[in-house]
């Protein structure tokens, strides 16, 4: 694939998926993963969350910026590494608001609680697997079979 058709690609899985765990670092320097909805994602593979500010993800961002979103659906799967910043830019609330996040901020786009977390993406890693769980499956049962090494689809590494 080129570089075109594997930003393609990342940014076609994260829109499918539209739920990411977002990864960042705590303050005593472990790994901490929570879901978050995906608001946009740019052909860049930038992406935006909304979040409150008294929230841990928006604490170790401020900390450590670096990130990882993690996302999969069916048989694709893809993990976007970058730097995550704190936005709270009240047009741009305004922009991405819509109705699914008032079930978190009942009181709107300007409650002074709500803002943005936006990773602007380094890199991603890819995988999928064409022909669905049954494809796998039988790609399993081969390389049982035949003591073979499982081939199920293609993967990629691309710089964002």
């Amino acid at each position: 694939m080129t570089d075109a058709q594997s930003i393609s690609k990342v940014t076609e899985i994260i829109n499918d998926s539209r739920i990411g765990m977002v990864t960042t670092i705590n303050e005593e320097g472990a790994l901490v993963s929570r879901p978050l909805a995906v608001q946009e994602v740019k052909d860049d593979g930038d992406m935006w969350f909304f979040t409150g500010l008294g929230t841990s993800q928006v604490a170790h961002v401020r900390a450590d910026s670096r990130v990882n979103v993690a996302f999969g659906k069916n048989t694709e799967w893809v993990s976007v590494a970058g730097i995550g910043e704190v936005v709270t830019d009240r047009a741009k609330i305004h922009e991405l608001w819509n109705q699914a996040v008032e079930a978190w901020f009942p009181d709107g786009p300007d409650t002074p609680e709500v803002c943005l977390l936006r990773v602007d993406s380094d890199s991603a890693e890819y995988w999928t697997s064409p022909g669905g769980t049954a494809a796998t499956v039988l790609q399993w049962v081969k390389a049982k079979v035949t003591n073979s090494r499982m081939s199920v689809g293609e993967s990629g590494t691309v710089e964002l």
